[in-house]
């Protein structure tokens, strides 16, 4: 077990802000409070329409942060992950909300940004990722990427203000066993020390987050200068950068020598989510009919205009129909016993009128 957690961030500007005489649109804020740590960093949204993204993403990492240290441990406990997802997203859309009227911003999406963050209370750890940028887990073994840098077909990233920002919103809950440290760029820094084609996280990323064993003045001094200087530096267009670390002190740090620094690129084919989703869009309308089948009613196909990226929601619709068959065959027994009442019932009329007749006759005989 780590004997205390040393935190840090910082955020520098990119000389492509620098050039233009446009101000740093990324935030990062690191804070300790009611036992618990949190790390948090964000990229506001560059483009002309987002004139007020630095004024975002400084609300959000501030926002969230407050948000994981007041209220982590009915966040960890609550087991349904779209109503937490759900929540954080809330309090964004809140606190832009008053940005907006403070500031008199016609448009959310003029607040957009990115967002990433780590919180650690005991032994218990939540990590949440929306947008481009990276987040690293270094452990004795090496260095890994936990949430990797979020696009669409297009290149375009996502943003909190999206109209349904929670459902791409990543959300881990795990915990610091085995973890050394936790790093955390935009990606300013992410495209100087990830190679995506081969899943590689350089070595340098674990030497930067060692620094803060030094202690967190240490360690943003020295992170803020390497970032200024190999990467910001580096390039006469280079993008805004931040970098956050969450380091578990007394653990083992992974040996530097033993760390990859190239790798080949990944053998993959072309094969895509959407043709997955493609061919099991049949498979999926077969499977309605065979349940309906089997539940006795006539055969539906209401998931047949679903289009292939809704395959997951038309599952949720065939789950939903399906789980209402109880119901539904308990309307079926009144209906059975209805029609069973009224053969008795006729047989009984035709019996009073047999009776009838013979005791007529009776009398008259």
């Amino acid at each position: 077990m780590y004997k205390g957690i040393t935190v840090g961030a910082i955020t520098t500007i990119g000389n492509k802000h620098v050039n233009r005489g446009t101000p740093c649109e990324d935030a990062s804020y690191a804070a300790t409070k009611n036992g618990v740590s949190v790390v948090c960093i964000a990229d506001g949204a560059g483009g002309k329409q987002y004139t007020d993204a630095r004024f975002g993403s400084d609300c959000a990492v501030h926002v969230i942060t407050d948000t994981l240290c007041d209220h982590f441990d009915a966040l960890y406990a609550e087991n349904r992950e779209a109503a937490v997802r759900g929540y954080l997203m809330a309090k964004l859309r809140v606190a832009f909300a008053g940005i907006m009227e403070e500031r008199t911003i016609d448009v959310i999406d003029r607040l957009s940004c990115t967002l990433l963050f780590v919180a650690v209370k005991d032994r218990r750890m939540m990590i949440g990722h929306i947008g481009d940028g990276l987040i690293v887990r270094i452990s004795p073994s090496g260095v890994s990427p936990i949430s990797m840098p979020q696009n669409d077909k297009d290149g375009k990233t996502y943003f909190v203000t999206a109209a349904h920002a929670d459902n791409y919103l990543r959300f881990i809950k795990t915990t610091v066993d085995d973890v050394h440290a936790i790093a955390l760029m935009t990606d300013g820094v992410q495209d100087s020390v990830y190679n995506e084609e081969a899943g590689l996280v350089k070595p340098v990323v674990a030497k930067m987050a060692e620094t803060f064993a030094e202690g967190r003045e240490e360690g943003e001094k020295s992170v803020l200068e390497t970032v200024q200087k190999f990467i910001v530096g580096s390039s006469n267009v280079s993008d805004d950068a931040s970098f956050g670390v969450m380091l578990f002190e007394g653990t083992k740090a992974p040996d530097p020598d033993t760390l990859e620094s190239s790798a080949e690129k990944f053998a993959s084919s072309a094969e895509t989510f959407k043709d997955l989703s493609v061919a099991i869009k049949p498979e999926l309308i077969n499977a309605h009919e065979i349940i309906k089948k089997c539940a006795g009613e006539e055969t539906e196909t209401p998931v047949a205009a679903a289009e292939p990226e809704n395959v997951p929601e038309a599952a949720s619709r065939v789950a939903a129909e399906t789980s209402a068959e109880p119901e539904k065959q308990e309307e079926k027994v009144p209906s059975r016993i209805s029609k069973i009442s009224i053969v008795l019932l006729i047989i009984g009329a035709i019996l009073c009128i047999v009776g009838a007749i013979e005791l007529v006759l009776s009398v008259k005989g």
